[in-house]
């Protein structure tokens, strides 16, 4: 198991106003699964991706990374988890915009401390391939579309090789035929690699994509469908 949710709730408090985002979830994320996380805008699909990457604590509950209770853990070794094991996919892509797609790729791992300057570069460029990139190492973001951008993106989320990758919205900003293609890659490198990707969508194509579909509704599972 790569991950848990043991009652979780999330209260988010503002002034006298009281928000409850999540409540009493429990959930069991495994290895090399393929989810998506759908729900209707308020329904918490954002709070609960950022509870699972360690961005957010719950107000009540135990959540689990690889065994480890990060409910316990402090920011700094949180930091350190998301920086070594988590990957995030964003839908504006979040590049690095004066770095070329190779530079934006390596990051990640000059950040890890733990490659030389060739590794990083040969585990970029392997990583850019498998992509679809190998020709487009050395354009900045600027310079490509923004299919070529998150699929750098994702990427960048995979060259550090974590046990989960996040992506919010991974296909908001693209049209349906380039959507399908980042999709393709992310199935591929979850199958390849072994992956566990998780999709928080409004999308029906990603959702059709995933090997479980959980549908949250004002803060609540209502449905966990495995396939």
């Amino acid at each position: 198991m790569i991950a848990s949710m043991k009652n979780v709730t999330k209260i988010y408090s503002t002034g006298e106003v009281a928000v409850t985002a999540l409540k009493n979830i429990s959930i069991d994320i495994e290895k090399c699964e393929f989810i998506s996380i759908a729900g209707p805008s308020g329904s918490g699909k954002t709070t609960f991706m950022n509870i699972l990457g360690t961005l957010d604590k719950p107000t009540e509950g135990s959540v689990f990374f690889d065994s480890i209770d990060v409910t316990k853990l402090s920011k700094d070794r949180c930091a350190k988890l998301r920086r070594d094991q988590i990957g995030f996919v964003f839908q504006t892509y979040n590049l690095i915009p004066v770095l070329t797609a190779l530079e934006n790729v390596e990051f990640p791992l000059v950040l890890m401390g733990k490659h030389s300057k060739k590794e990083r570069r040969e585990r970029a460029i392997e990583m850019l391939r498998n992509v679809g990139l190998a020709e487009y190492i050395n354009r900045k973001p600027s310079e490509m579309s923004g299919g070529q951008q998150q699929r750098v993106a994702i990427a960048r989320a995979l060259v550090k090789e974590p046990k989960l990758v996040l992506a919010d919205e991974p296909t908001a900003n693209l049209d349906s035929r380039t959507g399908a293609e980042v999709l393709e890659i992310m199935l591929k490198m979850n199958e390849k690699l072994g992956t566990t990707f998780i999709f928080a969508t409004h999308d029906k194509m990603v959702m059709d994509f995933a090997k479980r579909l959980i549908n949250l509704h004002d803060g609540e599972i209502v449905e966990d469908i495995k396939r």
